[in-house]
């Protein structure tokens, strides 16, 4: 995935739990850890804000973006034909 989570980073930051930050946030600790250990497939703003908000930080400070492989040849012949 080429968004990476670093809620774990800010935790640690802050010398907060994830019980803590869960119960600030409004969401259930488990659905804490699906954000935190990267598994999530979304995330509401509202939730980002709540995260921000709780932790006194800024999105960018919970997300970013790492680059994946290298693009398959696959992908570029599918590109390539696009222009065409």
């Amino acid at each position: 995935m080429p968004i990476a989570v670093d809620i774990d980073v800010m935790l640690a930051k802050r010398k907060m739990s994830v019980g803590e930050l869960a119960e600030r946030v409004g969401i259930t600790p488990a659905n804490l850890a699906v954000l935190k250990n990267g598994r999530a497939k979304a995330v509401r703003f509202a939730t980002l804000a709540a995260l921000c908000e709780a932790l006194d930080c800024q999105p960018g400070d919970l997300l970013r973006w790492e680059a994946d492989a290298p693009r398959t040849a696959g992908a570029e012949r599918t590109a390539d034909a696009a222009g065409s």
